[in-house]
């Protein structure tokens, strides 16, 4: 193997899953870039068992430039694998395993490449690598709230998601939502005695459609996304113990897609109006009907100009040309939303990812790490 595919096999190895401690892969980075001579802080999460790491490569008092990656993956069942998820192995120019491509294959590039692109830098390269991206970008806000103690305003942002390292410029924003509907339990022969919760679910489930459906009508749109609008649907309903109880408890969970200029959490509350006009009369009545609200995750769309500077330096480095949209998120908006301008630009493609033996070509390793070198050339 390669240096880049070696470093990239290491990191496979570790079963970084989302929600479960990543101190030994954080320590692997760490130990990385100290036998190249570069201090890594360390910044620990709230969880108490994940951590965040940031470095900084050359003169951390001037402005200089975030390679931003996370090192969660997804969980990895074995239904569809055809070898261990967490053990890189080579099928001709694919490299197979978990996160080899979302995202690992990108840091892998980063630390393959730090004997080159960290010599002489005039401004700086900045390193961060986050936990928890895959639920929400949870780990990277604790990241970014303390970026002033660690280096000069940046300049901008590179999230190295795979994205065939053509440069993306905008995403759209999300929040994910719980709704608990809870009724009163009772027997299925004199329903007229209880408070059917699932029926109500229904209707919520009704709600969230309908709401969907108004947006896809009305926008507003981006042309630049498919679908051009704000989208909401339930992703997965709960509820009821046997066919013979009448339910007195059921959870939706839901998610909502807002395209730049629209804030996601404006979508929740569109959605919470509209349960609550709904809920009104039932109460009204005396029915012993009841609704609670949970915010599960959320961040904002990236939307970063088509004329901006960053979108012509990733273009320059990459070699490709801007695209104008995904519909995957990323940490980029809250990078942005930060007053970093941000920009997706990694390899591999997002095709590959979330599924069984997911994979990256050595091609796209090796056009990334000629891609960091150029950018490393630039500050010198």
């Amino acid at each position: 193997m390669s240096d880049v595919q070696q470093i990239l096999a290491d990191l496979v190895a570790f079963p970084s899953v989302c929600r479960t401690p990543n101190g030994a892969i954080v320590a692997y980075v760490r130990e990385h870039l100290a036998r190249h001579g570069i201090a890594a802080q360390i910044i620990p999460g709230p969880e108490g068992d994940r951590s965040n790491l940031f470095a900084t490569l050359g003169p951390r008092e001037v402005p200089g430039y975030i390679l931003s990656a996370h090192l969660d993956v997804v969980p990895a069942p074995a239904a569809g694998w055809t070898g261990d998820p967490f053990r890189l192995r080579r099928a001709g120019d694919r490299l197979i395993g978990r996160g080899a491509v979302d995202m690992k294959g990108f840091v892998a590039c980063l630390l393959a490449t730090l004997p080159e692109i960290g010599r002489d830098l005039q401004r700086p390269l900045h390193i961060a690598l986050s936990y928890d991206e895959e639920v929400g970008c949870v780990g990277v806000r604790h990241l970014i709230a303390r970026l002033p103690e660690f280096c000069a305003p940046p300049l901008g942002c590179i999230v190295g998601e795979p994205s065939d390292l053509h440069p993306v410029l905008r995403h759209k924003g999300k929040v994910a939502g719980r709704l608990i509907v809870r009724g009163r339990a009772g027997h299925s022969s004199r329903p007229d005695l209880a408070e059917n919760a699932v029926h109500h679910a229904a209707d919520l489930v009704g709600l969230v459609r309908d709401l969907h459906e108004r947006l896809s009508r009305e926008g507003p749109f981006h042309p630049a996304f498919e679908p051009p609008a704000s989208t909401l649907q339930v992703g997965v309903i709960a509820g009821g113990t046997s066919v013979n109880v009448v339910p007195d408890q059921c959870a939706i969970d839901w998610e909502a897609r807002a395209i730049p200029g629209t804030d996601p959490m404006a979508l929740h509350a569109a959605l919470e109006e509209a349960i609550a006009a709904w809920l009104a009369p039932l109460q009204a009545e005396g029915r012993p009907v009841q609704v609670e609200s949970e915010v599960l995750s959320g961040y904002p769309a990236l939307d970063l100009p088509d004329h901006a500077d960053l979108r012509a330096m990733a273009e320059d480095l990459s070699g490709r040309e801007a695209r104008g949209a995904v519909s995957f998120g990323t940490e980029a908006g809250l990078y942005q939303a930060a007053g970093i301008p941000a920009i997706i630009c990694g390899p591999g493609s997002i095709a590959q990812a979330h599924k069984p033996d997911e994979f990256i070509a050595a091609a796209d390793l090796d056009a990334c790490c000629a891609m960091l070198r150029r950018l490393a050339a630039r500050l010198r």
